[in-house]
């Protein structure tokens, strides 16, 4: 900058040039923009020799105009794409308070700036897109509408606060890409408005409005307040670009695989739970089990106790009954014997009838109280059968339930180490994430040491307008004189 003296004493074409880029955003001038990948680079162009950018141009390399558009159209670049994908990522219709949205139209606006011829009037210089835009009502017919309803919003007092109003209205129509195809395409008409070597006469600006055509995925829905449009600054906020777009990626990529992990996590501790659960109940049912084996196992020897006595029993009925009947056949045996003979005195009739009818009761009784307990023990044994079937089943039942139950245990054991690799890769993510924010909290420092160097350019231009100002009035002076 230190070279803009003039070496003569009238200001010549390349001193009024490099004055009126020193008075353009200080980036266009001081620093050149570059887009490495997904990288936006900020460079002195003292601090580095130019050389060519992969993209066609037909200027010499250093010349700060081309520079400029350079810039302007790397930045348009960053702009569009950002709004893009963040809109999709949010996934509703943008209103204006939308951050990415108010830096599109602020490098718009800046596009549309760049070159313009300045209009002299009684009340001064005047630069100004709106002249340009309204020629779009010429090409495109359907453009009437959006001037038509610029002309007539309430509010709106100067040209840039129209052509920022026009802007907001082709985007939300949709047809920004269709109108600016259309004006660039007319060189003839926008020569009246623009330098020849301004973006919008050069196949950058051809390049811009094809980049336009992806913001037709996107929905807008603006409020436009006149006295806004008006005195707003259009400022670029480099901060939003000074990022790495690989490691955003990357990052991203790296928070949806934790985010995968802690479901994971989430869904394994979950099942870690049903199984838990599911083990205490079959536990519960294991204890249960055993308790009813050994009460039907306590009931099973009470019954076999049972079952002997009543043996013991019905051994001693038949025993009764076989001597029962061998004395009465001994009776029947002796009595026509003592008859016969006369040796054996005879018995009295009823004391005979008495024991037999006694005998016969007795037996009676005996073999009714034979039949009961044959019948108790056939019920005995019937049961004793069911209890060994019973036992049978639940025996094979246990030693199923012990086989899941070994099951889920080692299923338990293989959920807990799974659960521990989760937590480590957690912590491994976590780690990364702290990592990323360093580099986060170091980046933001850049960029505050890089608003401070802007802060020292701009101060720096204005002492070199103020300069320009003094070599003019100088000028002026010395021609007077002369």
């Amino acid at each position: 900058m230190s070279d803009l003296t003039p070496q003569s004493d009238a200001p010549t074409p390349t001193t009024d040039k490099i004055t009126q880029a020193a008075r353009e955003t200080i980036y266009l001038c001081n620093f050149r923009v570059s887009v490495d990948g997904e990288w936006l680079c900020l460079r002195e162009l003292n601090d580095i020799s130019l050389t060519p950018d992969p993209e066609p141009t037909h200027e010499d390399p250093k010349d700060p105009i081309a520079i400029e558009r350079l810039n302007l159209m790397n930045m348009a670049k960053l702009s569009i794409k950002g709004l893009i994908e963040s809109a999709l990522n949010l996934g509703r219709s943008l209103d204006s308070d939308y951050a990415p949205l108010q830096q599109f139209f602020a490098v718009m606006e800046h596009c549309l700036k760049h070159g313009l011829k300045v209009k002299k009037t009684f009340l001064g210089q005047n630069k100004s897109f709106w002249g340009a835009l309204e020629v779009v009502e010429k090409l495109c017919p359907e453009a009437g509408e959006i001037t038509v309803s610029v002309k007539d919003l309430p509010g709106l007092k100067t040209p840039v606060g129209r052509g920022r109003a026009w802007l907001r209205l082709a985007l939300m129509q949709k047809k920004l890409s269709d109108y600016m195809k259309a004006l660039i395409n007319r060189k003839d008409l926008l020569s009246e408005f623009y330098e020849t070597n301004a973006l919008m006469m050069e196949e950058e600006g051809a390049v811009i409005a094809g980049l336009l055509v992806g913001l037709n995925v996107i929905d807008v829905n603006l409020c436009m307040k006149g006295e806004d449009l008006d005195t707003q600054v259009g400022v670029i906020d480099f901060s939003l670009y000074l990022k790495d777009g690989a490691h955003s990626s990357k990052s991203a990529e790296g928070d949806g695989h934790i985010t995968a992990i802690l479901d994971q996590k989430n869904y394994v501790e979950e099942l870690n739970r049903h199984l838990s659960a599911t083990v205490n109940n079959l536990q519960a049912k294991v204890d249960a089990l055993e308790k009813s084996n050994t009460k039907l196992t306590e009931e099973l020897a009470v019954a076999n106790n049972r079952i002997i006595t009543l043996q013991e029993e019905t051994e001693r009925i038949k025993e009764n009954a076989f001597y029962c009947d061998s004395t009465r056949k001994k009776m029947e045996v002796g009595k026509p014997d003592g008859n016969a003979e006369g040796l054996v005195p005879r018995p009295s009739r009823q004391g005979t009838d008495d024991v037999h009818t006694e005998t016969r009761k007795q037996l009676k009784e005996e073999t009714q109280l034979r039949l009961e307990v044959e019948k108790e023990l056939e019920v005995q044994i019937g049961m004793k059968q069911e209890m060994e079937l019973a036992m049978k089943m639940l025996e094979k039942d246990i030693c199923d339930k012990q086989d899941v139950l070994v099951t889920f245990r080692q299923q338990l054991d293989d959920v807990q180490a799974l659960n521990h690799e989760l937590s480590q890769k957690l912590q491994g993510s976590d780690n990364v994430i702290r990592q990323k924010n360093e580099i986060i909290t170091r980046l933001e420092e850049k960029a505050n040491q890089m608003s401070c160097t802007i802060k020292q350019l701009e101060r720096s231009e204005n002492d070199l307008v103020k300069q320009a100002r003094s070599l003019n009035t100088a000028a002026g002076k010395l021609v007077q004189r002369h």
